[in-house]
């Protein structure tokens, strides 16, 4: 869960009240939160020994989903609702004189759609930064970079002095070479290209280049003056930069994500308008899509949650009124609803709580605010005798099978080492999800060269491959693999571990005289890399056919069935120099979920 560190003093001055550590602790824990780390000791200890030190933080681990506890402005909200010292904010776009004609406009041009299609923005007027709420606005943009914009790859967020620029505003892509301006904290002006050289070194902005990098055009906005704002996603323009002296601030949001996109200029907007000189308040744009559609943005307005107080009270085993639970309600920042003798409550939800989607969402924060220690506890109704799932029963046959031959099982992280793609940039660990299991065994076998041989290691876990056909564009395979480490290269080993897999699993070997078999497995030879030529192979699998096929057809049928479920062989030199590993090795992977019946 993300930790916002926020100043101590700040925080109780804005409460209403001076909290023990253990008062706090309490009341972060009732709301769902949880207080991490209280620097008061720490800060004091620093200055008795005469060196510098900061003011006294608060460190709170939020919720991964409540984008509105990213900053002090919202923990401080939320809690003095909770608390019932004041009403949630009710957030209101403000029009400039003259209505929506006078809106500022930005025009989209058709190129985007080729890198970073997704707009939107708002503006706030009249703000009073101060050296803290300065630095809290930087804070919860770096906060929704790394946690919703997934390190900037779905959402990137630009700030700008809107008193230094000039609209209509253009949101363009162009090529690299075309683009040339001063970007921030720099002097000179550098085109998009030559920047994609200067910030290879800069370990901030370094991580953000490979998002563009090999776009085809890079994503710009202009502004009438054709001065550039923002080159997405990676630097603003050192002429529209923000300062404490700042009164009035545009923001510009580009996404690949509709969602995200809606939920963090929403954030950024609602989080700070309460700097404005009308509290509270959003200036719109008007947004122009190269279709000829418009938008106005941001779009704040609250949605409707329909919960039935029958139903909240038989989840919590309560038997509260629908007026007690618009109380609870309103604690959490809600605003409910009652009509006249019915059981349905409309609640409204603001746009600053985008994790709640359905009516059981509502329950939980009745539940919150009633307080989970204050539930009753009753013996369930029902009784379920749990069963693992189809996909763990058949790996623990494998699991069960390679452990009785001696195998030992190793448990490396789902989490591998990024490559790096510059020569001065370390590779880093725990970056991205690891697409075999062969590297982590390897890795395991590094760390254990100090064992008699032979190594024989297997694993039984999940890798992850892209999926543009699900929603979250990636999908988890179950595979099974093995490495055998010894002083000869012991190739037969690993394939009669196969074999033995698959007897276990009861799928027949198919051999050159039974090619017609209408289910199984064979081997042939292979070309991958990793393995040494001559001695690698590739596994192919023919699931059982639920269609009846001639005789005169029967042969391309079950062929064109065959799948590649996996690889084995003897790992080239290259592959174990890389590891460290000064012995042969021999290695097996396959995927396991081809076995599942349907």
């Amino acid at each position: 869960m993300p930790t916002v560190a926020v100043d101590k003093a700040d925080l109780f001055e804005r409460l209403g009240k001076e909290y023990t550590t253990e008062e706090f602790d309490r009341l972060c824990f009732e709301y769902g939160l949880e207080l991490d780390e209280d620097t008061t000791e720490d800060v004091k200890a620093a200055i008795k020994n005469g060196l510098p030190a900061e003011r006294p933080q608060l460190k709170i681990e939020v919720p991964a989903n409540r984008y509105d506890l990213l900053c002090i402005e919202g923990i401080s909200s939320v809690l003095k609702a909770f608390l019932g010292k004041a009403e949630a904010p009710q957030y209101r776009l403000i029009y400039p004189p003259g209505g929506e004609d006078n809106l500022l406009t930005v025009h989209v041009h058709p190129e985007t759609q080729r890198v970073r299609p997704l707009f939107a923005c708002a503006i706030l007027r009249n703000l009073k930064f101060t050296p803290r709420s300065y630095a809290s606005f930087i804070d919860l943009q770096d906060k929704l970079h790394q946690n919703i914009g997934r390190r900037r790859w779905l959402v990137s967020i630009g700030t700008h002095d809107l008193d230094t620029i000039e609209p209509p505003f253009r949101y363009e892509a162009r090529d690299p070479e075309a683009i040339k301006f001063v970007p921030l904290t720099k002097k000179e002006a550098y085109t998009a290209k030559e920047l994609m050289t200067v910030y290879e070194s800069d370990k901030h902005l370094a991580k953000y280049l490979p998002i563009i990098r090999d776009a085809p055009v890079y994503p710009i906005i202009y502004d009438q003056q054709d001065r550039v704002l923002s080159f997405p996603p990676i630097i603003n323009s050192e002429h529209s930069k923000i300062t404490l002296n700042t009164r009035n601030v545009f923001i510009d949001v580009t996404a690949t994500d509709d969602t995200k996109l809606q939920i963090v200029v929403n954030m950024v907007a609602t989080m700070f308008s309460e700097y404005c000189e009308e509290p509270f308040t959003i200036e719109p744009c008007r947004i122009i899509f190269p279709d000829g559609s418009t938008r106005i943005s941001p779009d704040i307005l609250p949605r409707t949650v329909i919960a039935r107080a029958s139903y909240i009270n038989s989840c919590t085993s309560l038997s509260l009124s629908t007026t007690s639970i618009t109380e609870l309600l309103t604690r959490m920042s809600l605003a409910p609803s009652v009509p006249p003798d019915s059981d349905e409550i409309a609640v409204s939800v603001p746009c600053t709580r985008p994790d709640i989607f359905h009516e059981v969402d509502i329950i939980e924060d009745v539940a919150v605010a009633y307080g989970f220690n204050n539930l009753p506890d009753i013996f369930p109704q029902t009784s379920t005798v749990a069963q693992p799932l189809t996909i763990s029963r058949l790996v623990d046959v494998i699991r069960r099978e390679w452990a009785m031959a001696g195998w030992v099982e190793g448990l490396p992280l789902i989490l591998a080492i990024s490559p790096s793609k510059s020569p001065t940039q370390k590779p880093l660990e725990f970056q991205v999800v690891r697409t075999s299991l062969l590297p982590g065994l390897l890795k395991t076998i590094r760390e254990n060269r100090s064992h008699p041989l032979p190594i024989r290691l297997f694993e039984l876990s999940d890798v992850v491959f892209k999926d543009t056909t699900k929603e979250r564009q990636a999908r988890n395979e179950k595979h099974a693999a093995a490495v055998w480490c010894s002083k000869t290269a012991g190739f037969e080993v690993v394939h009669g571990l196969l074999d033995r897999a698959m007897k276990m699993l009861e799928v027949p070997r198919i051999g050159k005289e039974d090619t017609n078999k209408s289910s199984g497995y064979y081997i042939v030879e292979g070309d991958d890399p990793a393995y040494f030529p001559g001695r690698a192979a590739t596994i192919y699998y023919r699931p059982p056919s639920i269609i009846q096929a001639t005789l005169s057809n029967v042969k391309q049928a079950v062929v064109s069935r065959d799948t590649v479920i996996g690889t084995l062989g003897v790992l080239h030199p290259t592959v174990l120099a890389s590891f460290e590993i000064n012995y042969p090795c021999s290695a097996l992977e396959f995927n396991v979920e081809v076995f599942l019946k349907k």
